[in-house]
């Protein structure tokens, strides 16, 4: 059984939907690994279209101040990858936020030890006025 390579398609611009969250229309989602329960847009991949087209469903993309950064270790690139993106998606849960973009990712090494930095910001759609109120507009 294989799983989808999504830390492939992620890179900086990539927006991350939680499976959950109730989406307007047609918008897209590429299967992402199953127990992260998140997965990548794949038809409106610029922030800007999606924000578009959010709008013109009357819907909103909130956007939470201050970057999200977190680091995986490791020699599999995959693996610092996937380990660090665990970390990001339960610092945007925290938040009360269903939706991540992130923002840059970077290899480095420490001593030898490689490691991928990730850091991203934390969204929420939804098709109310004030965040968090999932009753309409």
């Amino acid at each position: 059984m294989s799983q989808p390579q999504s830390h492939q398609t992620i890179s900086a611009g990539t927006i991350l939907i939680e499976k959950s969250t109730l989406l307007p229309g047609t918008l897209g989602l590429e299967n992402g690994p199953a127990e992260s329960g998140w997965a990548a847009l794949v038809n409106l991949p610029d922030r800007h279209q999606l924000e578009e087209k959010l709008s013109a469903a009357g819907w909103r993309f909130f956007l939470m101040a201050g970057a999200i950064r977190t680091i995986g270790f490791g020699f599999a690139r995959r693996t610092m990858i996937q380990s660090a993106l665990k970390r990001l998606i339960a610092a945007v849960r925290l938040q009360k936020c269903n939706c991540l973009e992130i923002d840059a990712i970077r290899t480095r090494s420490f001593l030898g030890l490689p490691y991928v930095c990730l850091s991203a910001h934390s969204r929420h759609i939804q098709s109310g006025l004030v965040f968090g109120n999932h009753k309409g507009v």
